[in-house]
């Protein structure tokens, strides 16, 4: 199983103007980096809750279909799955029908589940990487993203743009700044089986 990025997020949940302000920044200087820095961030966020922040497209790859009715996709919060396809033994692709599931994105994990009487496809699957469902996953927009994760982002960039490098200051070394742990935790994303 893995997840395979497709289309990233087109715009971050923190703007430049937003970050150049809250490291109260007021020139061009360092534009490039503070931006790079918004996009590491956003990363760094995205990996500790398990979440995508804004809209984007992935590849979830599986080595056959499940046993049971369902697939769960991971990435919460999903917008909506954009197709299933599978490679046969000999590496032919099909795409299974969206007739035949549907599409459930109300708990934490989105899902697609078998509609009543229909199996998956009885084909005798590539060996590996056979299946894979394209989905959609992200709040929305910047502006519909968790202000604590954008406000995480921006911890994390004040770090960052404050500490190019690694450093031991005193005898209290922190990685992340007060309070980033707290914001993040909040949302992170976990399924228990």
């Amino acid at each position: 199983m893995g997840l395979v990025l497709v289309t990233a997020p087109g715009v971050e949940p923190v703007s430049l103007a937003e970050a150049k302000s809250h490291l109260r920044v007021d020139t061009t200087d360092d534009d490039a980096l503070i931006t790079a820095l918004i996009t590491a961030a956003r990363e760094q966020v995205e990996n500790d809750t398990r979440r995508a922040l804004v809209t984007q497209t992935w590849d979830y790859v599986l080595d056959a279909f499940p046993s049971g009715s369902e697939i769960v996709l991971p990435l919460p919060p999903l917008q909506s799955v954009t197709s299933i396809t599978y490679r046969d033994k000999d590496g032919n692709s099909s795409t299974f029908d969206a007739s035949n599931y549907v599409v459930d994105t109300a708990g934490m994990f989105g899902r697609v589940v078998l509609k009543s009487g229909v199996t998956w496809p009885s084909v005798t699957l590539y060996p590996a990487g056979a299946v894979t469902v394209r989905f959609v996953a992200g709040y929305g927009d910047a502006g519909a993203v968790p202000q604590s994760l954008k406000q995480a982002i921006l911890l994390l960039v004040g770090h960052l743009y404050e500490n190019r490098e690694a450093a031991i200051m005193g005898t209290i070394v922190r990685d992340l700044p007060l309070g980033y742990d707290a914001l993040v935790w909040q949302r992170r994303a976990l399924r228990f089986h």
